[in-house]
């Protein structure tokens, strides 16, 4: 069902987010990368067809060694952060469909072209009854790459390229954001595989609402909200 989270990895065992204020985003939109966020636009527009899905797309690196925020502590003492001393690392790759929220989770080891074919694969048997995939993601070498382009064309994937430095376009992005702060941040797992499958859990545990919250896509600002609300048929 496409409104259910999704889960898929060959490894793990199945067991608000800081989004940019409004005036941030209007006055981003007035450069030059509001002549590239048109662009998408309408390429989606003109291409998408009945039974495709958008998705946005993105991978976060986790380390074993906690990423430190503000915490409470008692007055007159330092709070505490205790740690192994090990910082072992893996990779979630992630999406959010535009329309649904539905999330999926890839586990890998790294962010080369091998891991992001890997992803691709996985992605394309999670919407296996789908049109096309228009995957919404960075220029990062793994998804520029000719092995990787050449899989997606196979698998009916088209990438849609989102301007660098631009984080805040990419709902997947933020929703990353909200992953750190509440699963990783100022603690340390029993392992890095724990530490996965926390993070993974968290992922696709968020009920519909509190996905589209965290990415930002209920946001009456949201970029492509205009299409979110009147564009897709359900899949």
């Amino acid at each position: 069902m496409d409104g259910a989270p999704c889960f898929f990895s060959g490894s793990l065992t199945p067991g608000g987010c800081g989004l940019p204020s409004t005036g941030r985003l209007a006055e981003r939109f007035a450069g030059g990368n509001g002549k590239i966020q048109g662009g998408i636009i309408r390429r989606l527009k003109h291409g998408f067809r009945p039974w495709d899905v958008v998705l946005f797309a993105d991978w976060t690196l986790l380390r074993l060694f906690p990423p430190l925020r503000a915490m409470w502590a008692e007055i007159g003492t330092q709070a505490r952060v205790c740690v192994t001393g090990q910082n072992a690392k893996r990779v979630l790759f992630g999406t959010i469909n535009l329309r649904t929220a539905r999330r999926t989770v890839h586990l890998g080891r790294g962010v080369g072209t091998r891991e992001v074919r890997e992803f691709l694969r996985a992605l394309r048997s999670a919407y296996r009854r789908a049109g096309t995939i228009w995957l919404l993601a960075d220029r990062a070498s793994g998804h520029t790459a000719s092995a990787t382009l050449a899989l997606a064309k196979q698998l009916g994937i088209e990438f849609v390229w989102l301007p660098k430095q631009w984080p805040e376009l990419n709902a997947m992005d933020q929703l990353w954001r909200g992953l750190k702060q509440e699963v990783a941040a100022n603690r340390q797992a029993a392992s890095i595989d724990d530490l996965a499958e926390q993070a993974t859990r968290w992922v696709l545990s968020l009920t519909t609402a509190r996905a589209r919250r965290k990415s930002g896509i209920a946001s009456k600002h949201f970029w492509l909200r205009a299409l979110s609300q009147h564009f897709w048929l359900p899949t």
